[in-house]
């Protein structure tokens, strides 16, 4: 947790305060002072709180983006058991640094972490960035993301728009539109610059980050253990249910595939994906798109002819799953084969996993979700 100093004046709010101050309902310093007083009794013990090293801060911000504190907290350790410093991530194989992620999903992350590590030891002399402008540079980090990482290692005073940052300013506020909409994103990145202070913006940071996770959770939040309460004009109008509002629902495309599980002596044909692109370094089995022209039956037998794979296929089932932009749904098919002198040479991205090594293996989405048909 962060450092607990004694109750006093968090300071003024940031560059845009002076404007935005007629704006807000109350005084920006009566909420950094309630949560700070807050943070102090409340504030979660986690990891990366025990340290303002950049890189360790960096790297929980990344692993918290689309992932839960409880799930995290296991891979940065692990991550950190690898590459305790900046240096040895920059210098492992991007293939290493994605395995190590497994699990964790949106893959993107692992990429673009190592990628960053590069930059910062390669280009920057091994410094990162201080402020938010800098660290916005690097890849896979945000407005919020740089906000985080120049207020927890740096002392400055950056806003941050968080999942349970945006929820309570919504509330806070009174929100009354869509929370992702482009009028909607700039009110709360005001709100947000004109709430942070500009002393113990460190623990004004993470005091805020806890309140979402603790108290104004998305479905009934605990509205009487909260120190903005009074201060809440959602609570105040009743409608800290209703807010924020629902965002809505974007029409996503549906596509369909088909994955050859090949069996050899209780192991299972996986390749490595291209390193760019989208689920770029992840494992998968032999897979086909299916471009509605041809038969299932066809596609299988053209996917079977390609790894010269011969023999009856049996069906297994469909998966549904879905990716950032996609639906997906896949169609299971195993054939067993005696022997590898048939089968056709691979590219070197393939290898033989039992399904035991499979379920610690980098697979994407939808394949992981193939693993429970294994048995069957």
């Amino acid at each position: 947790m962060g450092e607990k100093r004694p109750k006093g004046s968090p300071g003024k709010a940031s560059v845009n305060n002076e404007s935005l101050t007629p704006l807000l309902p109350f005084a920006a310093e009566k909420v950094a002072q309630l949560l700070l007083d807050w943070y102090g009794q409340a504030g979660r013990d986690l990891p990366w709180r025990q340290t303002r090293d950049p890189y360790r801060i960096w790297l929980a911000e990344i692993m918290l983006q689309q992932t839960t504190v409880t799930t995290a907290i296991g891979y940065y350790q692990r991550f950190l058991e690898s590459f305790p410093t900046l240096e040895q991530l920059a210098a492992a194989p991007q293939e290493q640094v994605i395995d190590l992620w497994a699990g964790l999903g949106y893959y993107v992350r692992a990429r673009n972490l190592h990628a960053a590590a590069q930059v910062v030891v390669h280009q920057l002399g091994g410094l990162f960035p201080a402020d938010v402008a800098g660290l916005m540079q690097l890849p896979g980090i945000g407005r919020s993301t740089a906000g985080a990482v120049a207020a927890l290692a740096f002392e400055q005073a950056a806003p941050i728009l968080d999942g349970n940052v945006r929820r309570i300013l919504c509330r806070l506020f009174a929100l009354q539109e869509a929370p992702h909409s482009r009028a909607a994103e700039k009110k709360l990145w005001l709100w947000a610059e004109a709430l942070t202070p500009e002393q113990r913006v460190h623990d004004y940071t993470q005091a805020i980050m806890d309140l979402g996770a603790l108290v104004c959770l998305p479905r009934h939040p605990l509205c009487p253990e909260c120190p903005l309460k009074d201060l809440c004009q959602a609570r105040s109008s009743g409608l800290e249910q209703q807010l924020p509002l629902k965002q809505p629902q974007k029409q996503v495309p549906q596509r369909h595939a088909l994955a050859l599980l090949i069996q050899w002596q209780g192991r299972y044909l996986v390749q490595r994906r291209p390193a760019r692109g989208f689920l770029g370094g992840l494992w998968e089995f032999p897979t086909l798109s299916l471009d509605g022209q041809s038969s299932v039956a066809d596609s299988l037998a053209r996917l079977m002819a390609d790894y010269a794979v011969q023999g009856k296929a049996q069906a297994l089932g469909r998966i549904k799953h879905v990716y950032s932009h996609f639906r997906l749904e896949l169609q299971l098919f195993r054939v067993p084969v005696a022997g590898l002198a048939a089968m056709a040479e691979t590219d070197g991205r393939s290898n033989w996993y039992t399904s035991v090594q499979l379920e610690t293996l980098a697979l994407h989405g939808a394949h992981k979700k193939a693993l429970e048909y294994l048995g069957e």
